[in-house]
């Protein structure tokens, strides 16, 4: 989709899932504890929270399962790897502007507020 205003505002677990995956690709495991460490243990994001936002950005053309296997040796088969689209990062980058706003305007002076 070209217009990626479209995806946003994108839900806590999808904003979370597209900055575990936007700079490699991962498996569910390694999105779930990549959330726990972005959010300094502040989330924690669980299997079914995980593979149904999973499927739904699927669904959405925002992540797609990949190729990738890390060592296929050491790494279980029916892991399932995902990676960002480039609609997903479009739909990051105006998730991540739409905030960079917001506190943008917490740092101006009010304007005629009263409380």
């Amino acid at each position: 989709m070209s217009n990626s205003k479209a995806y946003t505002p994108l839900t806590p677990a999808v904003l979370y899932i597209l900055m575990a995956l936007a700079d490699s690709e991962k498996h569910g495991y390694a999105i779930m504890k990549q959330v726990e460490a972005d959010s300094e243990s502040k989330v924690s994001m669980g299997p079914g929270t995980l593979y149904g936002s999973l499927k739904r950005m699927l669904e959405a053309g925002l992540v797609a399962e990949s190729e990738k296997k890390i060592d296929p040796d050491m790494d279980d088969q029916r892991r399932i790897y995902y990676k960002i689209t480039g609609a997903g990062k479009q739909a990051l980058e105006a998730e991540l502007e739409r905030y960079r706003r917001v506190v943008s305007l917490t740092k101006r002076p009010a304007s005629g507020v009263t409380t």
